[in-house]
């Protein structure tokens, strides 16, 4: 594979892992906003903020951590036939798939990035009692599913490269 290919996938995956260990955190950013949400219950002065940053958190967690999920393999896969077959087999078929996976992900990163556009231009906010915008987690969503379409590029390249019986 070319020297800029090589980079790029080392770019990518790079970014998403370290990206992905500072997502993990998040679920102590969860536990706390819960935690203190009990707390003023208990006070009986609920906050109204509580339910929904817990949310907003958790899709943030799923979203910046989901790249990471991808390329270390560890999504969930069922696997009748998957495991008895070659390295190079198992390639084509990743080869293969990973085309559906990246339609997938090119309509949602252009739905997502249009509905941010229109909760920046209109500044959209949740019809509830906090009334929170939501342009910053629209925006994480569309960065999280552009990151998980640019690591599906990355694993359609590894599988090119196993086809050939190559190294990255």
């Amino acid at each position: 594979m070319p020297g800029w290919i090589r980079a790029y996938v080392r770019f990518v995956e790079g970014f998403n892992r370290r990206l992905g260990k500072v997502a993990m955190y998040l679920l102590y950013v969860i536990m706390a906003i819960m935690l203190f949400s009990s707390l003023t219950k208990i006070l009986h002065i609920p906050a109204l903020w509580t339910l929904e940053m817990a949310q907003f958190t958790l899709v943030a967690y799923y979203m910046l951590g989901a790249p990471w999920t991808l390329q270390g393999d560890t999504n969930v896969r069922m696997d009748l036939l998957y495991s008895r077959w070659s390295p190079k087999g198992q390639a084509w078929w990743d080869a293969f798939t990973v085309f559906a996976l990246m339609f997938y992900l090119g309509i949602m990163v252009y739905s997502a990035f249009d509905s941010t556009v229109y909760a920046f231009e209109y500044n959209e906010r949740n019809p509830t009692a906090w009334r929170p915008y939501l342009w910053p987690i629209k925006t994480i969503i569309t960065f999280g599913f552009a990151l998980l379409f640019l690591q599906a590029t990355v694993l359609l390249i590894r599988d090119i490269a196993t086809i050939r019986g190559e190294e990255i």
